[in-house]
């Protein structure tokens, strides 16, 4: 009988998402100032969205937006280093449906638009952050 094959890890840390980040896609949003400011329209933009900001509406705002330009930043190759929680474990009691993480994409593709980033650099964004859909989207 075939050994199992190990089971996959519970947590996937952010550092996990394998595909690397397109040349100068980190200086094509701003370096860390840019992506900062990008941030911060868009967790505006999330709390004010009739289809999910009430998901964040007992959230800290500047600090979630740090979290998000740590992350972001050291996705586009910048210089940043994530600490936060992975994210199935900071998502796992919030029953994220689909709908709410398309939502999200929408919002966030409404600030980049915003901030005038083109939309080939906000594709290469797009699919760094593309494989966390397992991992935020709950299954239960």
């Amino acid at each position: 009988m075939a050994a199992k094959p190990p089971a996959a890890p519970a947590v996937t840390p952010a550092s996990a998402y394998p595909m690397a980040p397109a040349a100068g896609l980190y200086q094509a949003f701003g370096e860390q100032a840019g992506i900062r400011a990008l941030m911060d329209d868009f967790v505006v933009r999330l709390k004010a969205d009739a289809r999910i900001g009430e998901q964040f509406k007992d959230t800290q705002l500047d600090h979630l937006a740090q979290q998000l330009t740590d992350q972001v930043c050291q996705l586009a190759g910048g210089p940043c280093v994530y600490k936060g929680p992975d994210m199935k474990e900071a998502h796992a009691n919030m029953d994220v449906k689909r709908s709410h993480f398309n939502a999200l994409v929408e919002v966030l593709q409404q600030s980049m638009d915003a901030r005038g980033i083109p939309f080939t650099r906000q594709n290469q964004l797009l699919a760094l952050l593309a494989p966390m859909h397992r991992d935020v989207v709950n299954t239960r």
